[in-house]
């Protein structure tokens, strides 16, 4: 049953409903801009009460039952007033579970920043963000400075809700419309890739609904239950139950986990190292991304069996198989347990030319391993047909290179991803050492070109063009062999560089998280295009 209340809150009486349990997780469903309203999201309310929840919802400022006009509100507000009700009616404790409809996306991102480690679970559909500068403007009447801003092209890019979307790590649930004429493709792309950097992520998709989900949940009970179930899951391990149970089995009796830290560095999936009580350490891969997750079985049966490859092989140090979940039969997602390596992700600027040197003696013994069994060959990340640049004559030349059949080639076997985020270093100045090569779910059998490719675009957009030029004659200096010449090795080059276009900084994003804050989207592209300069003048 769902009781009204009032609550007077900065000149204004807000008025909501909430019901339930008090004692346990407070369920709070914010409703979008516009016409929305407390009143359509009841039967969702009622669903997380029927949960075991004590559910909360109420209009903002302008809205339904409240008092206020719509024009005078703002984000700040809607903040501040979400606040309000919480403070009251769930108390000053409790884990609390955030659901926010369009506009209140942008609301949700600022509860979760505000409440910190209390929020253990969100729900976000058809989410809205925003820039900084427009949250504390008010809406007025469609024409004024927020609607300015929110109309700019692009705008959204700069709101300060990804990184905090980006940083939270319970449970998610993104729900999709399959028809969304209101929020941008590429805004709810952007929060879904926020959402799966840490957090235990699930996309709810609604093929059949359209903007306005509060009524598509209202109206299909179905949906709504299943929405509220995937919330809630795991809610006590923040999303985790299921694959912390596996981990638990899988490590024997005698070892437990002892703590948990996040792996910088991924882009595919979440990597997390479990220490263990004995003083050994697991690494967890995980995949949660839709297109990842997808593709899965495939991928972590490859890496799997990759790393029981290299456990027989010399100079090529990878991390142990432990066990693996690939169809998240057993796991929340997909799985694979590796044994932890020491040391550490290196792309600063420190030690450099020494750092590169390793890196291409390294990928030499990668090429060296000669496998019982050929891995897949190679697959192309991009073709002429897809490749999108930023236009002008230098990338149609770039892009003319590709529309040939692939140059013949002598086979090896490749790492695929070999870039500096995937190897392992310790020690400082000549004590420094490669402790391991991570990340094998692309292993392939194709041209050492490619390997020597996809390392020098990394090095490339990392430490500027000349030292992704110059990574071919490192890599031959320490002995690597049989890469093609000219316009064929040419090709290898942009295949993999072109893959990136037109947006670069989306390789960059964890080398950010790594304290490269100077890889901005400008520096990136113009390193990009100074990047493919060169290529064309060095082999074309």
């Amino acid at each position: 049953m769902l009781l009204g209340f009032t609550l007077d809150h900065d000149g204004e009486r807000l008025s909501g409903v909430h019901g339930g349990d008090r004692a346990g997780v407070t369920a709070v469903v914010l409703h979008g801009a516009g016409t929305g309203s407390a009143e359509r999201l009841l039967p969702l309310v009622r669903e997380f009460v029927d949960h075991g929840c004590h559910g909360i919802a109420f209009d903002f400022s302008g809205h339904g039952r409240s008092t206020g006009t719509l024009d005078e509100s703002s984000l700040r507000r809607r903040f501040e007033q979400a606040v309000a009700v919480i403070d009251a009616c769930a108390g000053a404790g409790g884990p609390l579970v955030l659901v926010g409809f369009s506009m209140s996306g942008q609301t949700v991102a600022d509860l979760v920043r505000h409440y910190g480690d209390r929020v253990a679970a969100l729900g976000l559909c058809a989410p809205a963000v925003y820039a900084a500068e427009a949250w504390d403007l008010p809406f007025e009447d469609g024409n004024g400075r927020f609607s300015g801003i929110i109309r700019r092209p692009e705008s959204w890019r700069e709101a300060p809700a990804f990184e905090v979307l980006r940083a939270y790590e319970g449970r998610a649930v993104l729900a999709v419309p399959g028809t969304d004429t209101v929020i941008p493709g590429a805004v709810t792309a952007s929060v879904q890739d926020a959402l799966a950097t840490r957090a235990q992520y699930t996309r709810f998709d609604l093929p059949d609904a359209e903007h306005r989900l509060g009524l598509w949940f209202r109206d299909n009970g179905g949906d709504r239950r299943e929405f509220v179930e995937a919330v809630l899951t795991g809610l006590g391990d923040r999303g985790w139950s299921a694959t912390r149970t596996w981990v638990a089995e899988r490590l024997g009796a005698g070892r437990t986990v002892t703590g948990t830290r996040l792996l910088h560095g991924g882009w595919s999936s979440q990597m997390r190292r479990l220490a263990l009580d004995d003083g050994t350490a697991v690494v967890q891969r995980t995949f949660v991304k839709p297109f990842f997750r997808r593709h899965a079985p495939g991928l972590l049966a490859r890496e799997a069996s990759v790393l029981a490859l290299l456990a027989g092989q010399e100079g090529v140090t990878a991390p142990g198989l432990v066990a693996v979940d690939a169809t998240a039969e057993h796991c929340d997602h997909p799985t694979l347990l590796m044994s932890g390596l020491p040391g550490r992700v290196r792309v600063d600027e420190g030690g450099l030319d020494r750092r590169l040197d390793l890196l291409a003696a390294q990928l030499v013994r990668v090429h060296g391993v000669v496998p019982a069994k050929r891995p897949r060959t190679y697959q192309a990340w991009t073709s002429p047909d897809r490749v999108r640049t930023p236009g002008g004559p230098l990338w149609e030349r770039a892009v003319d290179v590709l529309r040939r059949d692939p140059p013949p080639y002598e086979g090896r076997f490749l790492h695929r991803d070999f870039h500096p985020g995937n190897v392992l270093f310790t020690g400082t100045g000549p004590e420094l050492r490669v402790t391991g090569v991570v990340d094998w779910v692309e292993t392939s059998w194709g041209p050492a070109d490619l390997d020597v490719a996809h390392c020098s675009t990394a090095l490339a957009l990392l430490h500027g063009p000349a030292y992704g030029l110059e990574f071919r004659e490192r890599y031959e200096a320490h002995g690597g062999r049989g890469l093609a010449d000219g316009p064929d090795h040419l090709y290898w080059r942009l295949l993999d560089v072109l893959h990136y276009c037109p947006d670069a900084a989306k390789l960059a994003g964890p080398w950010r998280d790594l304290g490269r804050d100077d890889l901005t989207s400008e520096v990136l592209a113009a390193r990009l295009e100074a990047y493919v300069d060169g290529l064309l003048r060095r082999h074309g």
